[in-house]
């Protein structure tokens, strides 16, 4: 390619372009516009790269050569075009007397500048003209939908394996090097590759996706999920917390699984990994880092760590107090104090629930019950011996809305002997919902 072999606009393809403003939608009156066309210079073919300005029926309408890219060549050829800083190119237009004075970019000679600069993404008007080089006979250049052709010509020099995708119609992946490379080397990726053409089309998939789905045979939705996922947790700043707990790509890549599985996201298991961490939690065990179901975990945790910063504020631990003392005071009609082999009483306070799992060691005083008590969502009685009315013996979950027993447990969750069982079920239970139903009734 040389300067002084750099010939002037030929007459067709001024029609074309031509015919490409009269097609243009729309263009601000003065706005530079930018077309291409494919010649040869010195034996080698090159891009040259047209500006126009004004409207096409203006005396003023003026369209000149700004760069002249080649094939091979390290350096492009620019005249009267600079790039600015944000990656925007001003073109002068004195020699076509548009102007009064020329800017100082503009010269009556041709420039160099490295190739990879004043590469204009504009239509190429004459792709057919590549008919002409033997070379890229099978190129498939003629369904490629993009404007940048020399970038995907010499791509296929390398890596012939691009006229491939471009005819399955998978463009978008013909200049990955990466595709090319597994396409040149695995005959089963190419297999997969037109297997799934269509399930590809139909959406947008990152390169690392294919690779994924292809390796392990999941449904490149999913991964595509997980790898938009996994992208948008690396970019954001405010889950340093989650990074310190999952450091390598896989154990990230085992979390973001872990998170749709569980229909979740990473926003609500920061939350709970806060809760955790505030209530001291070891989050090396499984259990606690990836519970099986993690939305339960999720609500008994935060309701735990509530409990323990109310708590913490002797005020807010006054208040939590009495919450619960109302609670207690309301449906105080559900105890059973009747003669009998044994009793029911509400828990007083959240007091009463630590004292009562510590000695039968369960969870009663742990977990979120005392949070769901002062809700209204379930309460929680103990059922003691008549003789022993202050021995914790066995503890019930009741249920205000469902007007049933959900947990009914003795020490290290032990079921309970019949008879404990025939008073709770027969005798305390219809008890309590008789009771229950005119508590309801006059506060209806």
């Amino acid at each position: 390619m040389l300067i002084e072999k750099i010939k002037p606009i030929p007459k067709y393809i001024i029609k074309l372009i031509q015919k490409a403003e009269k097609e243009r939608i729309s263009y601000w009156h003065g706005h530079v516009r930018y077309y291409s066309y494919l010649t040869k210079n010195d034996g080698e073919l090159v891009k040259v790269t047209v500006a126009c300005k004004n409207k096409l029926d203006s005396p003023r309408w003026r369209v000149k050569q700004v760069v002249v890219h080649g094939i091979h060549s390290k350096e492009c050829f620019l005249k009267d075009i600079v790039l600015h800083f944000m990656g925007n190119y001003s073109v002068g237009w004195y020699e076509q007397g548009l102007q009064r004075r020329p800017n100082w970019y503009e010269s009556e000679y041709w420039g160099l500048q490295d190739d990879k600069y004043f590469n204009i993404d504009c239509p190429v008007l004459n792709k057919e003209y590549l008919l002409k080089f033997p070379e890229y006979k099978y190129s498939a250049i003629e369904q490629y939908p993009y404007d940048d052709v020399f970038k995907y010509l010499r791509t296929y020099e390398k890596y012939p394996q691009a006229e491939m995708l471009i005819k399955f119609g998978l463009s978008a992946y013909a200049m990955s090097v990466q595709i090319l490379r597994k396409v040149a080397k695995d005959k089963r990726f190419r297999k997969w590759l037109i297997q799934k053409r269509q399930e590809i089309l139909a959406g947008f998939y990152y390169v690392g996706t294919l690779f994924i789905a292809y390796k392990t045979g999941k449904p490149l939705e999913r991964v595509q999920k997980l790898e938009e996922e996994k992208k948008s947790f690396y970019r954001q700043d405010r889950y340093k917390n989650i990074k310190r707990l999952f450091t390598t790509d896989k154990q990230v890549t085992e979390f973001m699984e872990y998170l749709i599985e569980q229909n979740t996201n990473v926003s609500s298991y920061s939350d709970y990994l806060h809760a955790c961490e505030y209530l001291g939690l070891d989050m090396t065990p499984p259990k606690n880092k990836t519970p099986h179901n993690f939305q339960r975990w999720h609500d008994i945790r935060i309701d735990e760590y509530r409990t323990a910063k109310a708590l913490k504020d002797e005020e807010e631990r006054k208040e939590f107090y009495k919450q619960f003392a109302d609670v207690a005071e309301k449906y105080l009609p559900l105890q059973r104090y009747k003669e009998d082999t044994y009793i029911a009483v509400i828990a007083k306070s959240p007091q009463d629930l630590i004292r009562e799992g510590d000695i039968l060691h369960h969870c009663v005083g742990r977990m979120n019950y005392d949070q769901r008590f002062i809700r209204e969502e379930s309460l929680i009685f103990f059922i003691r011996n008549a003789n022993e009315p202050d021995t914790p013996y066995v503890t019930v979950e009741y249920s205000l809305s469902k007007h049933k027993v959900l947990q009914c447990y003795g020490e290290h969750d032990h079921k309970p002997n019949d008879s404990v069982l025939e008073y709770v079920n027969k005798k305390w239970l219809p008890y309590a919902n008789r009771q229950l139903r005119k508590i309801q009734q006059a506060t209806a």
